[in-house]
């Protein structure tokens, strides 16, 4: 694993101080770890829902209603 020195602004590194202190995390290192991961899952997430639209508009309709769509996307989502 890599090592990189990062800083944080005051409220942003009392907030991470608050959730290791909680013992919600037991290091500042795996909570922004943990952030980053969260972000990429939502990226995945973005990702595909902006290629459903793009294939659409492409196509001029989707034969998916908004309710199958969004199963889709909550599926991803829950991986």
């Amino acid at each position: 694993m890599s090592r990189q020195s990062i800083s944080f602004t005051e409220p942003n590194d009392e907030w991470l101080k608050t959730q290791v202190n909680r013992n919600e995390y037991s290091s500042k290192s795996e909570l922004v770890n943990d952030l980053i991961r969260q972000a990429r899952k939502q990226q995945v997430q973005i990702d595909w829902v902006r290629a459903k639209l793009e294939k659409a508009e492409n196509s001029g309709f989707t034969n998916d209603n908004k309710n199958e769509i969004l199963a889709q996307s909550k599926s991803l989502l829950n991986g």
